[in-house]
């Protein structure tokens, strides 16, 4: 009986201590969020992880990545698997899907809260004793990079460091010359939000982008509330994000280097960067080397002051 009161005393000043029991590891596989809106009651959303083999008991950062518009989790799994074997070995990584394929921005098939599911997705796998809480990455393509905006806008997910928006800057629903713009249950986006700040962010576009033009202004095809959506060109949507994390100075014009194919705009010693990826559309992302993804990630990119 004294046993067993001093376990209890002492699991008592675990919980105190911590807030938590810590949970079990998370395990490759697929994993769901319950949710229900105006499509759908009590519906399981999937998402799935991978955890890379021989992780041992180390604490892992996590990245979670966002699919375009169409997309599926599984597929973008398998692609990310064979296309960045690097990050895919050194991270927990994880593929949520969005309902009907889409991501709730502005005018598109879904009206799920994606903001909640994926902040769920966030909270459950930060309490998991194989992931680092305070590591992780979200990052977005297309329809995805466009959750990705809204997400730094309005969520408050102090696990998350680094973003990473790829061919999808700001849309002028997000943001309308002088203020960033909560989504709104109706996706008005009427009432002016302030992001979070300290957070890190790599955008990336194509020069040749006819679907998001990276000099800005209307797509040829993403719907907006009428007509169709128009977006903030590309340098512009960077420097916005970087005079809010701090950037003191004017908007840069000229590249900070070149490196073949990219012209990179570097702000906050790279914690804020923009990759303008010349002779690449809506693929753009495609172009960016793995290296520079994980330099982004680790905080180690040439930029970076020593």
């Amino acid at each position: 009986m004294q046993f067993h009161s001093l376990w209890i005393a002492v699991l008592f000043v675990v919980v105190a201590a911590t807030g938590s029991v810590a949970a079990d590891p998370v395990t490759t596989g697929e994993y769901v969020i319950t949710q229900s809106w105006s499509q759908e009651t009590a519906f399981q959303r999937p998402y799935y992880v991978h955890v890379p083999e021989h992780a041992g008991k180390n604490r892992l950062p996590v990245f979670i990545f966002l699919h375009g518009n169409g997309g599926h989790a599984r597929e973008a799994m398998r692609g990310f698997g064979r296309h960045r074997k690097t990050i895919a070995s050194q991270y927990i990584t994880v593929f949520p899907q969005g309902y009907r394929e889409s991501w709730n921005i502005v005018a598109e098939r879904s009206k799920a809260d994606d903001r909640e599911f994926i902040e769920a997705i966030v909270g459950k796998l930060a309490k998991a004793d194989n992931v680092d809480p305070e590591n992780f990455t979200i990052m977005g393509s297309s329809n995805g990079s466009a959750l990705v905006n809204q997400l730094m806008i309005e969520s408050d997910l102090s696990h998350v460091r680094n973003y990473i928006s790829a061919v999808s800057p700001l849309n002028v629903m997000q943001y309308d010359g002088k203020d960033f713009k909560a989504k709104g249950d109706d996706n008005n986006y009427t009432v002016a939000a302030t992001p979070v700040k300290g957070k890190r962010l790599m955008n990336i576009s194509g020069l040749k982008d006819d679907l998001v033009p990276y000099m800005g202004g209307p797509s040829r095809a993403i719907p907006g509330k009428d007509g169709k959506l128009a977006f903030v060109a590309a340098e512009e949507s960077t420097f916005v994000w970087a005079r809010h994390m701090g950037h003191e100075g004017k908007r840069i014009t000229e590249p900070s280097r070149v490196s073949g194919n990219l012209e990179v705009f570097s702000y906050l010693d790279g914690d804020v960067i923009h990759y303008k990826v010349q002779h690449e559309g809506h693929g753009a992302e495609r172009g960016i080397p793995e290296q520079a993804l994980l330099d982004f990630l680790k905080g180690t990119h040439a930029d970076r002051k020593k």
